[in-house]
């Protein structure tokens, strides 16, 4: 099992929307960066966890707890004309994005800020608190893991 952080918007799509979709399951579209899209598509296996984090957001954090329950598949948004993620290059025969989904595990009791991260010595390295670090998609050690774990 490995670990990971996802990245998403509060006002697009929180962990509460997560919670409340069927089964508490959902797909992560919309993911247009190549490095976290191939993490996603090589990387990313059933039963991995996930830390679902809501970014671009007066208190950017973790907010709770997300498992992958279906592994890469081609993003069907990316060959809609309709949606904000149209891509013109994308074709059935090569999709070039990709998509898993994902099952709400639990909601924290707070969301652990990013300024808690960024203050923790034990999470120094993470990449998350990394300057220039972007991606919506990054990996988290079983260290790192245990030790957010135990801010909640």
């Amino acid at each position: 099992m490995a670990y990971w952080l996802m990245k998403s918007e509060p006002d697009t799509f929180s962990i509460d929307d997560l919670r409340e979709r069927p089964n508490g399951t959902e797909h992560w579209d919309g993911v247009r960066n190549y490095q976290a899209r191939n993490m996603m598509r090589d990387q990313m296996k059933m039963g991995d966890k996930v830390f679902f984090y809501h970014s671009s957001c007066p208190q950017p954090g973790i907010a709770g707890i997300a498992e992958v329950v279906a592994e890469a598949y081609p993003d069907d948004s990316a060959q809609n004309p309709e949606s904000r993620y149209f891509d013109p290059k994308a074709s059935p025969d090569e999709p070039r994005w990709y998509m898993v989904d994902v099952r709400f595990e639990r909601k924290f009791k707070r969301v652990i800020s990013l300024a808690d991260l960024k203050a923790e010595p034990a999470l120094g390295e993470m990449k998350l608190v990394q300057k220039g670090s972007r991606l919506s998609i990054m990996p988290v050690t079983a260290e790192e893991w245990r030790q957010i774990l135990s801010m909640e």
